[in-house]
């Protein structure tokens, strides 16, 4: 039988010790670190401005009451990137997964400047009291997230037409309401902003109602909780505030 050389011996040992060290490391790196995952390149991805008509969207004028009878405008937001949502405190069914997710927000980014805004749909039972023992029951203190209370057409108006989040009084639903449970995302110049879906379109809003720990749904429906979050770091890197 032809012996092997030395020199082969030598190249066939230095193969299988590179196959044993940095093929493992390779596999690794691709099942846990995601580099070429969908949503590590979402989170990658610059937000897109939601358009209307080809005209970048700002959040439309409003000046509603918050928990503390204090006077908050759309004006005063401004230099803050904010979440905005529209919720009842008696809401029987989605509002509190709601409001827990936005905690979760409230909490991640502690004296960061982010605010928090849920405006009541049903503004005449929601008072400021009412709001403050609300926001006290989700150990919100501070004066980063704002309950607010305004005339229910005006704030049907911002609803339905300012955002496009419906909202509605409807007797036969659960608590009175309905509504979508849905978080609006402002940058710090006041526009609404969002990452894009897989087609490369705004999703323009993220979906609230559904529990971080939650299992997908029925639709296939998970929370959009996390990609909140880090869209949110996003805009305050981007925050022209931040760089003065």
């Amino acid at each position: 039988m032809k012996k092997i050389k030395p020199a082969y011996w030598f190249l066939l040992v230095v193969v299988a010790v590179f196959a044993w060290i940095f093929i493992p490391l390779i596999s690794e790196r691709l099942s846990t670190d995601g580099g070429v995952e969908q949503e590590d390149l979402l989170a990658r991805t610059p937000l897109s401005y939601i358009e209307l008509n080809g005209t970048k969207r700002k959040v439309p004028p409003f000046a509603f009451y918050n928990q503390d009878s204090l006077l908050i405008t759309d004006q005063d937001l401004l230099g803050r990137v904010y979440v905005i949502d529209f919720f009842f405190t008696s809401c029987p069914t989605i509002c509190p997964v709601m409001s827990t997710n936005l905690k979760t927000v409230h909490d991640t980014f502690g004296d960061e400047p982010v605010s928090i805004v849920s405006i009541s749909i049903d503004p005449q039972n929601d008072t400021p009291e009412v709001l403050k023992a609300y926001a006290e029951r989700y150990g919100v203190t501070d004066t980063d997230w704002h309950f607010l209370n305004g005339p229910q057409a005006e704030v049907y108006q911002l609803a339905n037409e300012g955002f496009n989040i419906f909202a509605t009084q409807l007797p036969d639903a659960p608590g009175g309401f309905e509504h979508a449970g849905l978080f609006a995302l402002v940058d710090a110049q006041g526009y609404l902003r969002s990452r894009n879906d897989d087609f490369g379109n705004p999703i323009i809003y993220y979906r609230g109602f559904i529990a971080e720990d939650a299992p997908v749904d029925e639709f296939g429906e998970t929370s959009q909780l996390i990609p909140l979050i880090q869209d949110i770091k996003k805009l305050l890197k981007e925050n022209p505030w931040n760089n003065q």
